[in-house]
């Protein structure tokens, strides 16, 4: 990647390789669009693979040597029980 400024760019090779991992740099020529790539690949991610999203997380954080928060769990059935005060 060169950079200039607020400008980028991207080697043919380097494209490639990035595409190789789902991310698409073709037409990023700013910062601004970079994130927005690897925003938009981060949100493909949590939608389907989220294990995997956790794992690059957990290496990312690691590398930094930054403390992960404790994990939310998540509610697979979010329907009120028999005893709930739902109105009916």
């Amino acid at each position: 990647m060169l950079r200039a400024g607020k400008a980028l760019r991207f080697t043919p090779d380097e494209v490639e390789e990035f595409r190789s991992l789902g991310l698409d740099f073709e037409q990023a020529q700013t910062q601004d669009d970079m994130e927005q790539a690897l925003a938009a690949w981060t949100e493909t991610l949590a939608d389907e693979r989220p294990d995997l999203l956790n794992k690059i997380v957990a290496e990312m954080a690691r590398s930094k040597g930054v403390k992960l928060p404790a994990q939310l769990t998540v509610v697979k059935d979010a329907s009120p029980s028999s005893g709930s005060l739902r109105q009916s």
